[in-house]
C-alpha cells in the first residue's frame, strides 16, 4: 500500500505535484485560494520550463561529449549510465517505500526541534538519499543500518542545506530558498575550503573573471549568450562534429545560457508569495525564527558563470578520466549533470570562472574516487532491482552516483575489516575539519548583504570558536 502511493506521486512528477504541494502550503499560510492557486501553477510552469532546457542540455550535450570520448578511444571498465538509471534503480530498492515517509517525518521533528530551518519539499530528489540507504543495505544486508544511514545522510544534509542559504539568497538571489539536495551540497564545505586556500596562493589569488568582468572587458565577446555559443561549438569542435553539427551546439548551448534564468524568474515569481506566507507566519508564532522552503538544484544551474564553468568542465572531466590513476569509470551518460555537479565549486567562488573551473577540478576528481570504489555495490544494486545493463557492460556508476561523499563516508565506516576503513575515518576528519574551518565564510562573503559589519563578524568567529560544532553549523 505505501509502495503504491509513493509510487503513483513519484510518477506525477513535480511539475504536477509542486502545484498540488505549493497551493496546499498556501492555503495553511493563510494566504487565499487565489493566490495560493496562482502561486502554486506558476512554479509548476518554471519547472516545466526548466525541465525543457535541461532536456535541451541532455540531448545535446551528451552526444557531443560522448564523441569526443569514442575520438580518444577512451576503454575503461566501469560505465557511467547516467542519473535517471541511479535514480531508477535506487526508487527500485526495498527500502525507497519506507524512506520517502521516515525522511518527510524526520524533517518535520528537526523543524520542530529547531536543529534545522528548511522544509525540503523536493521528493523527487529523495533518491539521492535512497541511494545512501540502499547501498548500505547491499553493502551489509541491514534494512534497519540502512534506514539509519539514510536519516543521517538526510540530517546532515539539511544542516549543510541551512548553512548554504545565504548564499543561495544573494548569489543566487533566491529568498527563503535552500539546497537540500544531498549530492550537491556536500560539496560545499569542501569548495569553501579549496576557496580559501587559492586565497593565499600569491598570483592565483588575484586572477578574476565572471560574466560581468568579461562583459565589461570583451564588450559583446564576454556576453552569456556569446559565452554559451563558443563554448558549446569548440565542445563540437573537440567532438569531431561538421560544421552543421558545431553551429548547431554552439545556438543551443547559448539558448540553454539564456533561457534557463528566465525559467528560474519564473519559478520565483510563483515561489515569492509562499516563501513570504511562510516567513509572516512564523515571524508571528516564533519571532526570530527562519524557515526555509527546500527545492531542486536545478533553479539555479542556469546562471550564467555555472553554465561557463560546466561546458569548460566537459573536456577536462574527460582528460581526468584519463589520467587519475584511480579511476576506473569511463564518462558517458552523465556529462549533463556536470552543471549540479559544479553549482558550490562556482557559488563558493562568487561566480569567479577561473577558481570555480579550480574548485570544480577537485570536484570532479573526488567523484571519480567515489564513482569506482562504490561501482561493485551500484552495480548490485543494479542486477538486484533487474537492470538491463548495455551490451558489454559488466560495471555501472556514474559521475552523479559519484557525488555523494558524506554516503561514501559512512557506508565505509561501518566495516573495520574493509580495506578503505582508515580512508574513511580520515576523510570523515578532514571533511569536519574543512566544515568547521569554513563555517563563517558565507557570513564574510556576504557580510554587507546581509547588513553584518566586520565587529559583528568578528564577534560571529569568537563566539564560534569557543561553541560546539552543533551550535555554528
Amino acid at each position: 500500500m505505501i509502495k503504491q502511493a509513493v509510487d503513483y506521486i513519484l510518477a506525477l512528477g513535480p511539475s504536477i505535484m509542486l502545484p498540488v504541494i505549493m497551493t496546499i502550503f498556501g492555503l495553511l499560510l493563510k494566504q487565499g485560494f487565489k493566490k495560493s492557486f496562482t502561486a502554486g501553477v506558476t512554479i509548476g510552469i518554471g519547472f516545466v520550463g526548466i525541465n525543457l532546457v535541461i532536456g535541451l542540455l541532455t540531448e545535446a550535450l551528451g552526444p557531443a561529449a560522448q564523441a569526443m570520448v569514442k575520438s580518444l578511444g577512451l576503454n575503461l571498465d566501469i560505465l557511467d549510465v547516467g542519473w535517471p538509471i541511479g535514480a531508477a534503480i535506487s526508487f527500485g530498492t526495498p527500502v525507497a517505500p519506507l524512506m520517502i515517509p521516515l525522511v518527510l517525518v524526520l524533517n518535520v521533528i528537526l523543524l520542530s526541534t529547531n536543529f534545522t530551518k528548511t522544509l525540503n519539499v523536493d521528493i523527487w530528489n529523495f533518491w539521492h538519499l535512497i541511494f545512501a540507504a540502499s547501498v548500505t543495505y547491499y553493502a551489509y544486508d541491514n534494512m534497519i543500518l540502512a534506514l539509519a544511514v539514510g536519516l543521517i545522510v538526510s540530517a546532515i544534509t539539511l544542516k549543510l542545506a541551512d548553512w548554504t542559504a545565504p548564499a543561495v539568497e544573494h548569489h543566487f538571489g533566491l529568498k527563503g530558498v535552500s539546497m537540500a539536495h544531498s549530492e550537491t551540497v556536500n560539496f560545499a564545505p569542501i569548495t569553501y575550503a579549496t576557496n580559501r586556500i587559492v586565497d593565499k596562493i600569491p598570483g592565483l589569488n588575484k586572477l578574476h573573471a565572471d560574466p560581468e568582468t568579461l562583459s565589461k572587458r570583451f564588450g559583446i565577446f564576454g556576453e552569456p549568450l556569446v559565452m554559451g555559443l563558443v563554448l558549446g561549438m569548440i565542445i563540437g569542435l573537440l567532438g569531431g562534429y561538421d560544421v552543421k553539427g558545431i553551429l548547431t551546439l554552439g545556438i543551443q548551448m547559448a539558448a540553454v545560457l539564456i533561457i534557463m534564468p528566465r525559467m528560474v524568474a519564473l519559478l520565483m515569481e510563483g515561489l515569492i508569495p509562499i516563501s513570504e506566507g511562510a516567513r509572516d507566519m512564523i515571524n508571528k508564532r516564533f519571532p526570530g525564527k527562519n524557515v526555509y522552503i527546500g527545492l531542486d538544484t536545478a533553479i539555479v544551474i542556469g546562471t550564467p558563470s555555472n553554465m561557463a564553468v560546466a561546458l569548460i568542465m566537459v573536456p577536462i572531466t574527460i582528460l581526468l578520466a584519463v589520467i587519475l590513476p584511480y579511476n576506473g569509470m569511463l564518462p558517458f551518460a552523465d556529462f549533463s549533470v556536470l552543471p549540479f555537479t559544479v553549482v558550490w565549486a562556482v557559488a563558493a567562488a562568487r561566480g569567479n570562472i577561473i577558481r570555480g573551473i579550480i574548485n570544480s577540478i577537485v570536484t570532479l576528481m573526488i567523484v571519480f574516487f567515489i564513482a569506482t570504489n562504490l561501482a561493485d555495490l551500484a552495480t548490485t544494486m543494479g542486477r538486484a532491482v533487474g537492470f538491463n545493463f548495455p551490451d558489454g557492460a559488466t560495471s555501472i556508476a556514474g559521475i552523479d552516483l559519484g557525488s555523494h561523499v558524506i554516503p561514501w563516508i559512512i557506508v565505509r565506516l561501518l566495516d573495520p575489516s574493509n580495506p578503505y576503513f582508515i580512508a574513511a575515518i580520515l576523510a570523515a576528519f578532514v571533511y569536519a575539519l574543512l566544515w568547521f574551518w569554513v563555517r563563517n565564510d558565507i557570513k564574510k562573503q556576504y557580510a554587507k548583504e546581509m547588513g553584518l559589519d566586520p565587529k559583528t563578524l568578528k564577534e560571529i568567529s569568537t563566539i564560534a570558536n569557543n561553541s560546539d560544532t552543533k551550535n555554528i553549523i
